[in-house]
């Protein structure tokens, strides 16, 4: 009988490990406690459970997920695979985070959560973690993955997209990996195993300001944020453009801030950008060396961007190619070789 797969679950807060206090839900169980709610797992691996934090997902950030990386990296060898036990509200920042992260994995690296607690009678948590363990401990799974209400997502393409019901994710622009059902996975698209060995990443720029724009936005917030920050991301409308009112201030001061880098990405869900399209997007795109997300996510996109310029380009890659470089399903179209 062949050997059961080693199985970390990492715990760190969350709805799923939440319980009731005075000032509403907040995560209260430790990990042992998550892995006591599912014992049908170790009919299929041997799991061990650590926490390394305790929090709501609203304050996870890039120090948070450093210390998941040297989790991941310090047991690497140790175990097949990770199950990791997160928030909902920023889960999808977090796979896409770990997908530049941690690159190259032939481990699964799951990550999971809830929209209950695990120790309600009704609750979506019992099975979320239970999938995720089966997932993770399946020989044809590897990188990053969301697994949650069934659904296997890439790290790069999920999105959370309703804030209560138990189908809380979907991913965008891209069909999930496999499916769930009955303790059963049925996988859509094979994967390849990873020729290069894995990669582990620590630094991350958060000097990033994703800039939202509205209809009537004023020329006089941009100043403060090319002095401040590294990268400015431009969540703009439709296929991107920037608007006449600002238009000739931005120009200004990205000749006055040339290092200052900026990406157009869009307010649309769906479909991506192209600012070749219209007037207010093209001009502005030659004029300041715009880099596109095109049909990336905007979780991807913010954590590209800080996993990028965070490891000073990547081994001396122009900014381009840094960004437009495939991970972990991130970038379908190919924009270096657009005509």
């Amino acid at each position: 009988m062949q050997d059961k797969k080693r199985i970390l679950l990492i715990a760190t807060g969350g709805t799923i490990a939440s319980r009731k206090s005075s000032r509403g839900l907040s995560p209260q169980m430790k990990a042992e406690e998550l892995l006591g709610f599912v014992p049908g797992v170790r009919e299929f691996c041997v799991p061990s459970a650590v926490q390394i934090f305790n929090i709501d997902s609203t304050d996870m950030e890039p120090s948070h997920w450093r210390q998941l990386v040297g989790t991941i990296r310090e047991n690497y060898e140790d175990y097949d695979g990770f199950v990791i036990a997160h928030g909902t509200d920023t889960m999808a920042y977090t796979a896409a985070a770990l997908s530049y992260m941690i690159q190259n994995s032939r481990k699964p690296i799951v990550i999971t959560g809830a929209q209950k607690a695990i120790d309600l009678e009704i609750t979506d948590a019992k099975t979320n973690l239970a999938d995720s363990f089966l997932y993770a401990a399946d020989g044809e799974s590897q990188g990053v993955q969301i697994v949650f209400g069934g659904k296997v997502i890439a790290g790069t393409r999920a999105r959370k997209i309703r804030s209560r019901s138990y189908n809380a994710f979907e991913s965008i622009d891209y069909p999930y990996l496999a499916a769930i059902q009955e303790m059963r996975i049925l996988r859509y698209i094979p994967m390849l195993p990873y020729r290069e060995p894995v990669a582990f990443y620590e630094n991350m720029n958060r000097n990033i300001f994703l800039l939202k724009l509205i209809p009537g936005i004023a020329p006089k917030v941009l100043r403060l944020l090319f002095e401040e920050h590294d990268c400015i991301i431009v969540e703009s409308f439709g296929l991107g453009g920037i608007p006449d009112s600002i238009e000739e201030e931005f120009y200004r001061l990205k000749k006055e801030f040339p290092r200052t880098v900026v990406i157009m990405a869009t307010q649309v869900p769906h479909e991506g950008s192209d600012m070749t399209i219209y007037r207010v997007g093209n001009k502005i795109k030659e004029a300041c060396g715009f880099l596109e997300s095109y049909d990336m996510t905007l979780e991807a996109v913010i954590a590209k961007a800080m996993w990028m310029l965070g490891e000073g380009n990547i081994g001396g890659q122009r900014v381009e190619e840094a960004f437009y470089r495939r991970i972990n399903y991130d970038l379908i179209f190919e924009p270096l070789k657009k005509a």
